[in-house]
């Protein structure tokens, strides 16, 4: 088998799930108890905590424990919208967010807020002079991914940031769940940005965890209420076996991160070089200023999903773009934003590498390549 769907999920390390077990089956506190095993949960929790606080290089304060990336990115839009609501009712997100963005933005228009979506280039990114001419007095939030989860394309913050550099009023979030261990923390975690949010899954954590920097002094609404965790923000009896896991993954995900990455890079270079000969291939992803582990490309005339299911028979796993929305068989939201319509969008399918991944794959890939490319163009003939 031949894994190359990492932007959907990854295999969760072997040191994080055992991490994950030990913790589950052999500590029985609850950190809001008061004896002795909620002390021990509690200082494990405080030392997970502390320790993805450090590799991101932000107080442990900071990081507040979430199920997802799904859920961070509903609770900075409407935590900050709610919080906020005083001061102005208007939302500037980008066209190409993922759903869990996008969606949430849309649910807002039904609850009194005025939602703008920021308009991309060609190539996918945001277009931040036109992002410029979105803002007006009642400006809350603006809410652009690190890295889009689509083609890969990894949107310019650092001139967003600039541009709200002088307008302090203004929440700025990043979704960098496809961002972190894929592009240096600093090209997202800017001085600038307000709250970011994560999915341990992504990085070879366990399912169902995630968190948010929320920078200090930044306020949000909460999304739960309840017995109080989390600073009072984030009410629920912690994950803590999946928590401590996620610790650990991103501590092993980020080991060696410049050499892992560089690794990643050539691999996807070699396979958009033999893509680029053939004359059917559409490219969607590029090298520069992409993601090292995303690669977007289309067989004209060709769906996506024939493409993907052709791969399969030969135990090969790619996808038709993001896998939130793979089975729906429409075409990708972040190609329809970028203008490219008909069969182009619909034939898109995504390559997701990994560090794990090997030359060995790379070339196996390539064979099968050519096999499926040859036997869909006698048939499209």
């Amino acid at each position: 088998m031949i894994y190359f769907d990492n932007s959907a999920t990854t295999a969760i390390y072997p040191e994080a799930l055992r991490t994950y077990t030990d913790v589950a089956t052999k500590m029985m506190g609850n950190p809001s108890s008061l004896h002795n095993l909620g002390t021990t949960a509690t200082r494990l929790l405080d030392a997970s905590r502390r320790q993805i606080a450090e590799l991101l290089g932000v107080g442990q304060g900071e990081i507040f424990f979430t199920s997802g990336g799904t859920e961070g990115d509903n609770w900075v839009l409407k935590g900050v919208a709610f919080e906020k609501r005083i001061y102005g009712n208007h939302i500037i997100v980008s066209s190409i967010e993922h759903p869990a963005v996008k969606n949430t933005a849309e649910w807002l228009t039904t609850q009194g807020f005025e939602v703008d979506f920021a308009p991309v280039t060609a190539e996918g990114f945001v277009d931040v002079p036109a992002l410029a001419g979105l803002i007006r007095d009642e400006t809350i939030l603006v809410s652009v991914m690190a890295v889009n989860n689509e083609i890969g394309s990894i949107q310019p913050l650092r001139e967003i940031a600039e541009l709200l550099a002088d307008k302090p009023t203004i929440g700025f979030h990043v979704d960098a769940v496809q961002g972190l261990n894929k592009i240096p923390n600093a090209d997202f975690m800017l001085p600038r940005v307000d709250f970011t949010t994560f999915s341990a899954h992504k990085f070879h954590g366990p399912r169902g965890v995630g968190f948010v920097y929320i920078k200090s002094g930044k306020r949000l609404a909460p999304l739960l209420h309840g017995g109080g965790q989390e600073n009072n923000r984030r009410s629920t009896t912690e994950n803590l076996a999946g928590i401590a896991a996620t610790a650990k993954a991103l501590r092993l995900a980020l080991t060696d991160f410049d050499v892992k990455i560089e690794r990643v890079r050539q691999m996807k270079e070699i396979i958009f070089n033999e893509l680029k000969k053939h004359e059917r291939v559409i490219l969607f992803s590029e090298m520069e200023n992409f993601a090292p582990n995303i690669l977007t490309f289309g067989i004209r005339g060709v769906r996506g999903e024939v493409v993907v299911h052709a791969f399969e028979r030969h135990e090969i796993y790619i996808s038709t773009t993001s896998a939130c929305s793979s089975k729906k068989n429409a075409a990708a939201s972040t190609l329809v934003a970028m203008n490219v319509h008909g069969d182009a969008a619909t034939s898109a399918v995504r390559i997701s590498l990994d560090a794990s991944n090997t030359m060995t794959e790379i070339e196996s890939f390539l064979t099968i390549f050519r096999q499926i490319y040859a036997e869909l163009e006698k048939v499209s003939h």
